[in-house]
């Protein structure tokens, strides 16, 4: 049997109306998106119980609260205000870390990762039911699960590495080990949040399939430790063109 054509499965009015709530503070369950962010970092299994939940009180699986997104993008720009005055970078520098951070990183790379595994999801891991109501994954559910998955992430990569800094980017092996494990961390949380995710809808099979990417990090970090390459300093220069050593 053929896959079924993709449809986006939104609401009418998704995504902008979505947009235009990320305007309204008001709107804004801001408790509720706190607990989710806690929860992701040490029990994220615990977030996704509620999925079933919202769908019933909701009709569809995605958020409709923009609150998670909003926050993301504010410790976005917080954190690249600080690493702009760590490094001491000039104002047109400061404006690409910015850019970078919350456009390319957050944005671009939600919007390309949510759409392939939207894609992946309903095509080809979607169990179609012969009695009950067809089911597929939303576009917007697949953009929460990128940024349930990036928080945890953003934690790891953005906040602790930036009080580690000093450490990180000393010369040696322990400093290219605490560096690389740490990347390494926070993309394979990144993937098992996104199995966490689809694994939560009643209609999918193999999620699994969602973990694979994971093995590319892990043998790229024993590839890194190998060459001795700092991941830090890699990722401090490409941004902001040098270390604060320099």
């Amino acid at each position: 049997m053929l896959p079924a054509p993709l449809r986006f499965g939104m609401r009418r009015g998704g995504v902008p109306e979505y947009l235009r709530r990320a305007l309204k503070y008001p709107q804004m369950d801001l408790e509720y998106t706190f607990w989710q962010m806690v929860y992701l970092c040490c029990d994220p299994k615990r977030v996704y119980k509620n999925t079933s939940y919202h769908k019933q009180t909701k009709n569809q699986w995605a958020r409709d609260d923009p609150a998670f997104t909003v926050l993301c993008v504010c410790f976005l720009f917080v954190a690249a205000v600080a690493y702009a005055v760590a490094f001491r970078v000039s104002p047109g520098m400061f404006l690409r870390a910015v850019g970078g951070a919350v456009l390319l990183d957050f944005a671009l790379t939600g919007v390309v990762v949510a759409s392939a595994t939207w894609a992946i999801a309903n095509r080809y891991l979607r169990v179609n039911s012969l009695h009950g109501v067809e089911q597929e994954v939303e576009w917007m559910y697949a953009f929460d699960v990128h940024c349930n998955s990036f928080f945890p992430l953003f934690l790891l990569i953005n906040v602790t590495q930036y009080f580690l800094l000093p450490y990180l980017l000393a010369d040696g092996f322990l400093p290219v080990f605490l560096s690389n494990s740490l990347y390494v961390s926070a993309f394979v949380y990144y993937h098992y949040i996104t199995f966490l995710g689809y694994s939560a809808l009643p209609f999918l099979r193999d999620a699994v399939y969602f973990l694979y990417p994971a093995a590319i990090f892990i043998v790229l970090y024993v590839v890194s430790l190998l060459l001795g390459v700092n991941i830090t300093i890699f990722v401090c220069t490409m941004y902001f063109g040098t270390t604060p050593s320099s």
